[in-house]
């Protein structure tokens, strides 16, 4: 994929290096996530904030340096392996290592930015742009802490999309999906969320799911994770239409699509699968709906809530 020199979103949150939280773990489904339960979920309740918070001031009163016994520990700095460095001017801040990275990420941004904006433009409507929040071992969101351990994923109630870009190392060492096409692909389908958030998908998901049993729900998300993935298909036809892509890109995106199917990855961890517990869907149906959205380059073609998937 031929990204340098590109135009940058400015709409990348670089919080690596300074997230609250410690921790890390392995890859995890990722997608999207809803406050107080469901797909995702998690975060601190109302009252356990109210006592951390009497905790810290009482700490304080006793002239104990919280704040410096939670940096020692790594805690404020998401000491989790992830690429950052500490700055050498003495004001603690860190700064990124790996910034070609990040130049990455943001010109992939803009591109899926210019994408949607012209899409809508084409209906009539008005796309707004997602933020995305690099993050390095955990960090809140309004949709519960993202860590590591979730995945990338796209939080409805903020409008952003969360990535630590471990994720991509994890993709190529453990499931052999390797490439800037194929990482380009992970943050599309996260934007392709935002496309049904921006569309009126979501919010009729996250009101019928209420009422669904989880497996009913789980089908039903099966079906929003490919149309996010044919959404992806889509902003990767635009991008072959300029140019920009080389030989094997859009196999590295397939590939990826493959690697990161819900059966594929049950019977790599567990040596089978429960159909049943399918949320994202397998890798036939990924591959299938990427590949549809990228020949296509057409919403209509990517009616997954409606079609046999």
């Amino acid at each position: 994929m031929d990204w340098k020199g590109r135009r940058q979103s400015d709409n990348v949150e670089d919080e690596r290096g300074s997230s609250p939280m410690g921790g890390g773990g392995s890859l995890g489904g990722g997608g999207i996530r809803f406050p107080g339960g469901g797909i995702g979920g998690g975060g601190l309740s109302f009252r356990t904030i109210i006592v951390l918070v009497v905790i810290f001031l009482v700490l304080r009163a006793m002239g104990v340096d919280v704040i410096g016994l939670l940096q020692q520990s790594g805690m404020l700095t998401g000491d989790s392996g992830s690429s950052y460095q500490q700055s050498d001017s003495g004001g603690g801040t860190a700064t990124p290592a790996n910034d070609e990275m990040k130049q990455f990420v943001s010109t992939v941004l803009a591109d899926t930015e210019d994408t949607w904006t012209g899409i809508f433009k084409s209906m009539g409507q008005t796309y707004t742009d997602p933020k995305l929040v690099l993050f390095s071992g955990r960090f809140p969101s309004a949709c519960g802490t993202a860590s590591a351990a979730t995945g990338p994923f796209y939080c409805p109630s903020d409008q952003k999309v969360y990535l630590d870009m471990a994720f991509f190392q994890q993709m190529k060492d453990q499931f052999g999906a390797s490439g800037d096409f194929a990482q380009a692909y992970v943050i599309a389908h996260e934007v392709g969320h935002h496309v049904q958030d921006q569309l009126g998908i979501l919010p009729k998901f996250n009101q019928a799911r209420q009422t669904m049993s989880e497996v009913e729900a789980n089908k039903m998300s099966v079906r929003i994770e490919l149309q996010a993935d044919c959404f992806a298909g889509i902003w990767g036809k635009f991008t072959q239409q300029k140019g920009i892509l080389q030989q094997g890109d859009l196999e590295e995106a397939l590939n990826a699509a493959q690697q990161i199917g819900d059966d594929t990855l049950q019977k790599r961890s567990q040596g089978y699968v429960v159909p049943d517990s399918f949320n994202h869907g397998t890798s036939a149906q990924r591959m299938k709906w990427f590949k549809q959205g990228f020949d296509s380059g057409k919403l209509s073609d990517c009616d997954t809530l409606n079609n046999p998937v």
